[in-house]
């Protein structure tokens, strides 16, 4: 059942409003031991509407040099509305992170200027296109006993209007006994090179690449890496962390694979910060954030795994360690401003799946 949407004045009024449910507290001064601290956090209420839509689902954020907004793609399958993206003013500074207030939305229009239709699609990362200010999305496709919609890359100008569509890698269509796992397919994109790279990750295994992560392994997952145009360039084996506990009541409830990444540079491609989303029944959730080295890796596009060398990583942060009151189902995360002492924020956002017991939840953290 459709929620009731005030007018659209009062929705405007709503919008710009932030309520801070939860706020962490005040930011620390640097400790030059601390690789990352936390500034603070807004959560948006579960009820916003904006221009006749529910605010949720909030699976990506980027932020846009051209305008100073951040834009943000929700995962809704167009169910409860349109597929959309929003746009917003973060004011992220030494201070903390300020009141969250949306300033647009459009929605998402295929090639024939349509908006999609019911569960056609499953939006999942954003990103701005430094050259063109255009948007570059990913959608995970889908996975039944009677339907295999391949995963994409698609592109899309400001004004939702379809610009064009990037190439995937052949082993990650969807086919009967290989690719994407439902729900665990095209998640994260990055801009990287100064804009002339652009890379991808699925988030957990494709079928022919071995099991899901457990709490006692871990899983292979694979970052590829395409030209802006769409040539396919090279794939690198990710490995994934094991499931950090075990569910209860009932084992075996628990996952952990990739959900954004981000260029941690952005001329040099070898660097890819890679955001690793944790969630088991009866546990919560845990977020970590590692800085994957892509330059000794092997090329995998289109082959096995085989005994492939893997990207290596070292961990930026656990978000268990930075002091939040509560941690949500973190999904997406951009570079903010950068601070007078130097430190670079970054800034993230968790989708609340549309759920009364979860929320919108936007993290500001400092990186030396």
């Amino acid at each position: 059942m459709r929620r009731g949407h005030p007018r659209r004045g009062q929705a405007l009024l709503v919008a710009t409003v932030a309520v801070a449910l939860g706020v962490a507290p005040a930011a620390a001064a640097p400790d030059p031991g601390q690789a990352v601290r936390l500034l603070g956090e807004q959560v948006v209420p579960n009820d916003l509407v904006f221009h006749d839509t529910a605010v949720g689902g909030l699976s990506g954020i980027d932020f846009d040099s051209r305008t100073g907004d951040y834009v943000l793609i929700s995962d809704d399958r167009s169910e409860r509305d349109p597929a959309r993206f929003y746009t917003a003013r973060i004011p992220v500074g030494e201070n903390g992170i300020g009141p969250v207030t949306f300033t647009g939305t459009r929605p998402l229009l295929t090639a024939a200027g349509a908006t999609y239709g019911p569960k056609s699609l499953d939006p999942e990362e954003i990103r701005v296109d430094p050259w063109t200010g255009d948007y570059y999305w990913t959608q995970e496709g889908e996975r039944t006993d009677t339907v295999l919609a391949d995963p994409s890359v698609r592109v899309t100008h400001p004004d939702g209007t379809f610009a064009a569509e990037l190439p995937i890698p052949d082993n990650e269509r969807m086919r009967p006994n290989s690719g994407p796992r439902q729900n665990l397919a095209l998640e994260g994109a990055t801009f990287t090179a100064g804009g002339s790279l652009f890379v991808t990750s699925v988030e957990g295994p494709l079928l022919q690449d071995g099991p899901l992560a457990t709490t006692t392994a871990g899983a292979t997952s694979r970052l590829t890496v395409q030209a802006r145009s769409g040539q396919l360039l090279a794939q690198y084996a990710y490995p994934v962390e094991p499931v950090f506990a075990e569910s209860r009541p009932q084992p075996d409830l628990g996952m952990n694979g990739i959900a954004s990444i981000l260029a941690a540079d952005p001329v040099d491609p070898s660097k890819i910060l890679v955001l690793e989303r944790s969630f088991v029944f009866g546990v919560g959730n845990k977020i970590r954030i590692y800085e994957a080295d892509l330059s000794a890796a092997t090329n995998v596009l289109d082959a096995p795994l085989g005994n492939a060398r893997p990207v290596t990583k070292r961990l930026l942060v656990d978000l268990a360690d930075v002091g939040l009151r509560n941690l949500d189902n973190v999904e997406g995360m951009t570079w903010g401003p950068r601070l007078p002492s130097g430190e670079r924020t970054l800034i993230l956002v968790s989708d609340n799946n549309f759920a009364d017991n979860q929320i919108t939840q936007f993290i500001a953290l400092a990186v030396r």
